[in-house]
């Protein structure tokens, strides 16, 4: 669950990075004027880049194609304006410094040091270790209803088993894009990001109605879970064919995590399930952690930042998260055996 909190509050925080994207760092003077020198002679200081004989569109100025830019920097889009911009960021950030004065935004972002040609390597890193401990709740979660637990005519007594299997790919789904995401940050990583962001939130929310409500009847959970697939569908490709609105798509974001959110902290406030301290612990915690997001702070040695601990709390709250899910299907599968009985 703490997944769908990490990617509503993720789209308000990239809208408001897209609202004052003209940040102080890209219009100072200085700094244009760095950006405007490098693209004419390809180079910073001592630094030259080879690539600079291209524009920003990977097509050679001129000569025959074999003089084009290589596939895979086109593909990492690390062409002469993303080289341009970034040593004259290191080099303006590295007298402000020396002024005393703190580290401002270049559109939009904070001055990350790139390692390995990773943009933002902690977020990387911390969204990678994500990945792992999802792919840990998931695959303990599978062992535990096909081989721990008693099964019935080769399949599980727990109701909700292929919704938490689909829970779980697409959560595995979302962080494998956030850590592309982080690396580096192009159209295609970025509609890919927030697509994949958009269908964890919208099926979470499915899941939390049909589990919080206790819907068993199949015919039920088509007549729930259809308007809102539809919906989720149809928002996913309004923003990838017609128009990637960030604003449209924050609203959307926001309105199922804050639904599923209400959803999941008034279910474990009626219920008398034995495991409701973890799903408590998760809806505090995750909202806890939403402060880092709102304490926005310049990443330490130009490495972690704000966004990256916030990373780093997920993993925690999502190991919780897993453990309540395998509690529920212990729980449900023992109610159900007694009634057999």
């Amino acid at each position: 669950m703490v997944d769908r909190y990490r990617f509503a509050f993720f789209a308000v925080f990239l809208y408001l990075v897209r609202v004052f994207e003209a940040s102080a760092g890209d219009a100072d003077p200085l700094y244009r004027a760095c950006v405007e020198q490098c693209e004419k002679t390809g180079c910073v200081g001592e630094i030259c880049f080879p690539h600079c004989k291209f524009p920003s569109d990977g097509a050679s100025v001129d000569g025959p194609w074999y003089l084009q830019e290589p596939l895979y920097l086109r593909w990492k889009q690390w062409d002469c304006q993303s080289d341009c911009r970034y040593y004259c960021m290191l080099d303006r950030e590295k007298e402000r410094e020396a002024l005393g004065n703190r580290p401002v935004k270049y559109h939009g972002k904070w001055p990350f040091k790139r390692v390995y040609g990773i943009q933002e390597p902690a977020s990387v890193a911390l969204s990678a270790l994500n990945l792992a401990m999802q792919f840990h709740g998931w695959l303990s979660f599978l062992i535990l209803l096909n081989y721990k637990l008693p099964l019935k005519s080769k399949k599980t007594y727990y109701e909700y088993t292929t919704l938490w299997h689909i829970y779980g790919l697409l959560s595995m789904n979302s962080w494998f894009w956030s850590a592309v995401f982080h690396s580096r940050d192009v159209d295609l990583t970025e509609k890919l990001d927030y697509s994949s962001a958009v269908a964890l939130i919208g099926f979470s929310l499915i899941i939390a109605i049909l589990r919080s409500f206790n819907v068993r009847v199949e015919a039920t959970r088509v007549m729930i879970s259809a308007p809102l697939l539809a919906f989720v569908t149809t928002h996913i490709l309004y923003l990838n064919i017609y128009n990637f609105d960030y604003g449209w798509n924050m609203i959307v974001c926001v309105a199922m995590g804050v639904a599923q959110l209400l959803i999941w902290a008034i279910w474990a406030g009626v219920t008398r399930h034995p495991s409701r301290w973890k799903l408590w612990t998760v809806v505090v915690g995750g909202g806890l952690a939403m402060l880092l997001e709102i304490y926005d702070f310049p990443p330490y040695s130009g490495f972690i930042d704000a966004h990256a601990l916030w990373h780093a709390t997920t993993i925690p709250l999502s190991y919780i998260w897993w453990s309540f899910i395998k509690d529920d299907a212990e729980f449900r599968t023992s109610s159900l055996l007694k009634k057999v009985k």
